[in-house]
């Protein structure tokens, strides 16, 4: 039996047109072998040709990139959103990733507005809105430095507090500060480095000095954190899964009036000694179910690096926990199995 094939036809502005197609097809050509269908185009027409359902999927994949390239500094879509908006696509979720997309988080440099780029990152970002203390979980290159980092530059330009405050554990990992050289805010620069990067982009060299200077802008290892209080300020705690059970408490403890708690962490990638619990396990157990306080848990399809990373993420968890492998291969091959008995029924019916 022959599969019925559709035409679905769509007229774009030649912005429209280089933000789909880009340079070298290359969304174009992976959406053609996602969902199997056959994409012409001519002059500002673009025609998609295949199974009525994959067609409308394709025409929704594209609506989905052009809002993302609506909402792009460079007006255009970036590839780590061009597979990431299939799968929206696939899940019913579009609509919700469109409305991430719009989301927009305006930072002082240069007029910069950052956006979600996941349902992850929008998940993330409304619960800092909303929350005292927010949990950010997840592995490396999810945002979520990033996007706290944002959002507390958002509300001190806002007015919404009056200090910034960025902390990090100083955790060897696997190197001894006693081998490096200087003093020691010379030694513990480096693990700060990254804060201080990202201030930058956000604020502008002169401006971030400047708030450095004047103590609004604070940047400070977590032992820096014993006996403060911390009132009317935005304070973001980073690589917390390097904190001990004790450190996490008296970090936490630090919350004054007015302000808002930001912890970030992959519990992956933990470099405290093997007898040493990390606060940011240990402190999902403890404080999990209250009220203002939010965990969010991100995954490798939160990633918006390389997507090269997002391989290197799956098979490091995969390698760490075969059986959660096992079981998911399980349920795709069921879900599969499904699928086929149901297009078997389909054609039975038919004929």
């Amino acid at each position: 039996m022959s599969v019925k094939t559709i035409e679905h036809a769509i007229t774009l502005s030649n912005a429209e047109m280089m933000a789909v197609f880009g340079r070298d097809d290359a969304a174009i050509r992976e959406l053609e072998e996602r969902l199997d269908v056959h994409i012409v185009s001519r002059g500002n027409q673009i025609k998609i040709i295949g199974p009525p359902e994959e067609t409308h999927d394709a025409a929704r994949v594209i609506d989905t990139w052009l809002e993302a390239a609506r909402h792009s500094a460079e007006g255009k879509i970036k590839p780590q959103q061009i597979q990431y908006a299939i799968d929206a696509v696939r899940r019913k979720e579009d609509k919700d990733l469109k409305e991430a997309y719009g989301d927009r988080i305006e930072v002082p440099y240069k007029g910069r507005r950052i956006s979600p780029m996941t349902l992850g990152q929008k998940r993330y970002v409304d619960a800092i809105r909303k929350k005292d203390v927010v949990f950010g979980i997840g592995p490396a290159g999810t945002g979520k430095t990033y996007l706290a980092m944002a959002m507390a530059v958002n509300r001190l330009v806002a007015g919404t507090v009056s200090r910034i405050v960025l902390v990090r554990p100083v955790v060897e990992a696997g190197e001894s500060l006693g081998f490096l050289p200087g003093d020691i805010a010379q030694k513990i620069d480096p693990y700060l480095r990254p804060l201080y990067d990202a201030l930058y982009e956000m604020m502008g060299v002169e401006r971030s000095r400047t708030l450095l200077d004047t103590g609004v802008v604070e940047v400070a290892p977590l032992a820096y954190m014993r006996g403060r209080t911390l009132n009317n300020a935005f304070i973001v705690l980073d690589e917390a899964q390097n904190t001990t059970i004790e450190q996490m408490k008296m970090f936490l403890t630090r919350m004054g009036f007015d302000s808002k708690i930001v912890v970030t962490g992959d519990i992956t990638q933990i470099d405290l000694p093997k007898h040493k619990e990390s606060g940011l396990i240990h402190v999902g157990r403890v404080l999990r179910g209250i009220p203002q306080i939010a965990f969010i848990e991100m995954d490798e399809s939160d990633v918006v690096r390389h997507s090269l990373v997002q391989a290197i993420v799956r098979a490091y968890e995969q390698a760490a926990n075969p059986e959660k492998d096992k079981r998911t291969e399980k349920r795709r091959e069921e879900a599969a199995g499904a699928t086929e008995k149901g297009e078997a029924d389909s054609v039975d019916a038919s004929q």
